[in-house]
This record gives C-alpha cells, sequence and structure tokens, in this order.
C-alpha cells in the first residue's frame, strides 16, 4: 500500500471513530477547558501531592497525547503541554461515566484530552495521573509523525529540515525542544528592548509600505495600492524614517522591525527578517561600538551565557571586543593594496582565489565580495571592522585626520558572520546628494535597477540634521547566536520555502 493510500485509510480509520462518537452523543470540541495544573507543576510540587496524608492530591491537566500503549483492561498514555509531559493511568473500573469509558476506546495519538485524578508513582516509580474522568478536547484527524520513545529518548521523530520548517507545526508537537529556541527568542528581545528603554531611547514605528524604499542596497518587494492608485514598497530598512524622527526632535529612537529584501535565501539570510535599529544624536560611531558591546554582553548576562559554540566556534563574551580595520585585513588577504589595483586586476584575484563574480559587478561590489570571501569567515572571536572604503559606505561621515577615503563606519562579525553594521551618519545633504549620485553613475546596469536617491529624505536633511551615530543589528542573527543554531530557519518560526 503506498504512503498516500495509507495516510487515507488512517483518516477514514478516525472518521469512523468521530461518527461513533457522536452517536453516543460525545461533544468532540468543547469550547473550554478548566485545568488546575501544569505538566510541570505536578512534577515540580510531586512530593506534596503525593503524600498519603494529603487531603487532596488530584489533579486536572490538558494536553495532546503524544503516546499510548494498550493493556488491555488498562491504558498508559503520555500527554503534552506546553511546560512536559506526563503519564495517564486509564482503568474503565476507575471512569465512573459510560460517555466517558466511550472516549477512552476511541483514543488516537493527537487527540487533545483534558483529565483530571490522583497524582501516585507507578510501580516503575513512574509519576503518573490514574484519570477519574477524562474528556476530549479536540479529535486528531490526520495523524501525527512516527512518534516513538525510548528510555526516554526520541526516534523516528520528525527530523527533515525541510518538512520542519513548512510544517511548524508538526515540528513543535514532535520536537518539543524546539520551543526553548523560540522562548528564548523572546527573552532574547526584550532584552535588547530593555536595555534600549534604560538607555533613555525610544520605541517608535514606522511605516512598512514605502513610496520608495531606501537605507540599503536591496531589491525590494512590490505592491500596489488600489485607492491611491500607487506602487508602494516593503521596506528594505527602517534608517532613512528613524532619521527624520532625529531630525525632528527626538535624540534616541529606536525600531524592532521586520524588513523585506527581494533577494537569495541561504542559511543567513530570509526575504522577510526582524532588524532592531537605533539612533542617537550628538553621537559618533564610537559611541555606538561602545553601546553595542555593552548590549550584546548585557543580553549574554542576561540569559546566563558566558560562553557558547557558533557555527562550530567557542564564542567567549568575557573578553573584550576586538577591532580592526577593513583596509589592513583585505591588503593582508590580498597582499597588495587593493585601494591601488585597477577593477581588472581585482577581478584576476578573484579567479585566482577561485570567488565566482556576478557579470558586470562594480568596482566596490568587487572589493566586498573579496572580503566577504576572504576575511570575513575568519572573524571569529567578536570583532569589529572599523575603516570602510567610501565607496562602498555612501551614508557614513569621512573619517577624521584620514589620509585616504575612508569613513567612520563598523561591521561587527562573531564566528564568521555579520551581525551589526554602524556608521558615523553623513549630515550634510549635498554631500549626501553627490555621493548617491556618484555611486549610482559607477554602478552596473543591475545595480543601477535598485539604487534610488530619495529625495524626501534629502529635503529633511536640509532642514538640519544632527550628528548622530547609528546601529541596525539583526535580530535574527542574534538569536542563532544565542541559541547556537547554524541556519536562520531555525530561529524564524515560519521560514520563507520554496514551493
Amino acid at each position: 500500500m503506498s504512503e498516500n493510500n495509507s495516510l487515507k485509510e488512517m483518516i477514514k480509520f478516525r472518521m469512523d471513530k468521530i461518527k461513533t462518537l457522536k452517536e453516543h452523543g460525545v461533544e468532540l470540541y468543547p469550547h473550554k477547558y478548566k485545568y488546575s495544573h501544569k505538566t510541570i507543576e505536578i512534577h515540580n510540587n510531586q512530593d506534596t501531592l503525593l503524600l498519603e496524608q494529603a487531603e487532596d492530591n488530584s489533579v486536572s491537566i490538558a494536553g495532546r497525547i503524544i503516546s499510548l500503549r494498550d493493556m488491555g483492561k488498562s491504558t498508559f498514555l503520555h500527554i503534552q503541554d506546553d511546560s512536559g509531559k506526563i503519564q495517564i493511568y486509564l482503568n474503565n473500573n476507575n471512569i465512573n461515566s459510560e460517555l466517558e469509558k466511550i472516549v477512552c476506546n476511541n483514543l488516537d495519538l493527537g487527540d487533545i484530552v483534558g483529565c483530571s485524578g490522583e497524582v501516585f508513582l507507578t510501580k516503575t516509580k513512574e509519576l503518573s495521573v490514574r484519570a477519574k474522568n477524562i474528556m476530549l478536547l479536540a479529535k486528531n484527524i490526520r495523524p501525527l509523525p512516527n512518534l516513538k520513545e525510548k528510555d526516554g529518548e526520541a526516534f523516528n521523530a520528525f527530523t527533515d529540515k525541510e518538512s520542519r520548517y513548512r510544517y511548524r507545526h508538526l515540528d513543535l508537537i514532535a520536537n518539543p525542544s524546539r520551543k526553548d529556541i523560540f522562548k528564548k527568542r523572546n527573552d532574547i528581545i526584550n532584552h535588547l528592548r530593555g536595555y534600549l528603554n534604560s538607555n533613555d531611547y525610544l520605541e517608535v514605528e514606522t511605516p512598512v509600505l514605502q513610496p520608495l524604499y531606501g537605507g540599503a542596497t536591496a531589491r525590494p518587494f512590490k505592491t500596489f495600492h488600489n485607492s491611491l492608485n500607487r506602487e508602494l514598497f516593503l521596506r528594505i530598512a527602517d534608517e532613512l524614517y528613524l532619521k527624520r524622527l532625529v531630525i525632528g526632535g527626538y535624540e534616541k529612537v529606536f525600531e524592532i522591525a521586520k524588513d523585506f529584501r527581494n533577494e537569495g535565501v541561504d542559511k543567513s539570510h530570509n526575504p522577510e527578517f526582524t532588524m532592531c535599529e537605533f539612533y542617537q544624536a550628538y553621537s559618533d560611531v564610537y559611541d555606538m561600538m561602545n553601546m553595542t558591546e555593552s548590549l550584546i554582553k548585557y543580553i549574554a548576562e542576561k540569559i546566563d551565557i558566558n560562553k557558547i559554540t557558533f557555527n562550530s566556534h567557542l564564542i567567549n563574551f568575557n573578553n573584550e571586543f576586538k577591532k580592526v580595520s577593513f583596509i589592513d585585513e583585505l591588503n593582508n588577504a590580498l597582499g597588495d593594496d587593493f585601494l591601488s589595483l585597477s577593477k581588472d586586476e581585482l577581478v584576476k584575484i578573484s579567479d585566482k582565489n577561485n570567488i565566482s563574480l556576478d557579470d558586470n559587478l562594480s568596482y566596490g561590489k568587487i572589493i566586498d565580495k573579496l572580503f566577504g570571501e576572504l576575511v570575513e569567515p575568519k572573524l571569529i572571536d567578536p570583532t569589529f571592522v572599523l575603516d570602510y572604503p567610501k565607496l562602498i559606505s555612501p551614508l557614513a561621515k569621512q573619517k577624521r585626520d584620514s589620509s585616504i577615503e575612508v569613513v567612520e563606519r563598523f561591521e561587527l562579525f562573531i564566528g564568521g558572520m555579520e551581525f551589526a553594521n554602524s556608521f558615523s551618519e553623513l549630515n550634510d545633504p549635498v554631500e549626501q546628494r553627490n555621493r548617491l549620485e556618484e555611486i549610482i553613475d559607477s554602478s552596473s546596469k543591475i545595480d543601477k535597477e535598485i539604487q534610488v536617491i530619495d529625495e524626501d529624505f534629502i529635503a529633511a536633511m536640509e532642514a538640519g540634521m544632527p550628528p548622530m551615530g547609528g546601529v541596525g543589528i539583526g535580530v535574527d542573527r542574534l538569536v542563532m547566536l544565542f541559541t547556537g543554531q547554524e541556519s536562520i530557519r531555525d530561529v524564524i518560526l515560519f521560514p520563507v520555502l520554496r514551493s
């Protein structure tokens, strides 16, 4: 029998059970169920609940059946809620209601039930509940993944990554430990928000739908507003709107928000992702560097992680973050001064190092690609990379007292991955326009399609923008780091997938 036919037979078998239950008047999908304990509370308070002199050691619990063993006159099952699991002992002699006995005889893996009874230890010393009442809360029709367990360890579990991402509800049922990642994600974001709030940053919301995308170089998603009869874009960054707010007089602002980029998917990129951006008037990139290091160490302390293995490397958050120069690191990797090399010479170096380049990449994009391939994988310890070439950093100020054209910018790398980007923000509107126009002129045909100048933002700058520092931090990557995950899909509940 094919797998598809087998599934149809199982669904038919369960639909027959539903018919039987309905014929006997069993309510299959009641409106609510009031429970007294989570499973973890029973485990944590078992000494009290098991006392013989306890006046009442009865509990009521609710959860999904994840194992079911019919022993003839008795049935043992485990139910799982969002805190853990516990064994339930069913025996018709203990169930007084004839209707509930019918329920007991028609249970399946995946059913959601509520039951009440006394807490006791089995002969094998497993903490259990001897059910006196049982209530069906939702009948499982479509079977769960093949769940089996031996000595507390799951096997034949729901392990295929593509299926886990596509059917996250089944992943969370079959692999409850995955829930811990997303609980920790919640904690990390709360600590991130708490740190910025405690430093007097104002949390704001800026538009997701924008008449013009900006703040980064990326291909946007397009949409159309029927009533306004105009094309709109999903934002690729929050930057330009946050800067407008600083121009308007808010001196410290931040946003934790979804951004969207219509680009490739890999283990560190998802088209829909979460960013935190914060900006502070009258500060510069060096203030932001101190702020970023303090922020990450604060989160590490709050979730009680001093060291963690990430991308097969041990990361220590106790040490001071390193600081290196983009110019020096790339020159060392190339064995030459890249700023003195022509585009053709950079292409030859790329070929020599087996680095594939897209056709018609600009000079700046080739430099960025070389750094990404030759330097970034070696930046294991938390490292701030400084002194970026001006030609790849159009929104950053020229570095003070520098004899070469580099800007005040940093990117933070940990375990060979970028986590944050920061500038001493350019606040001269004339220079800003000139920089953007120069980049567009030197861009490839492909890049020209996604390079834009936001005239409204330039006009806002002309009102007078104070000096400021700004930082963008990839929240999903931060969660990857603190949970030791190597793919962004493992920290996003519903990642974008191929059809």
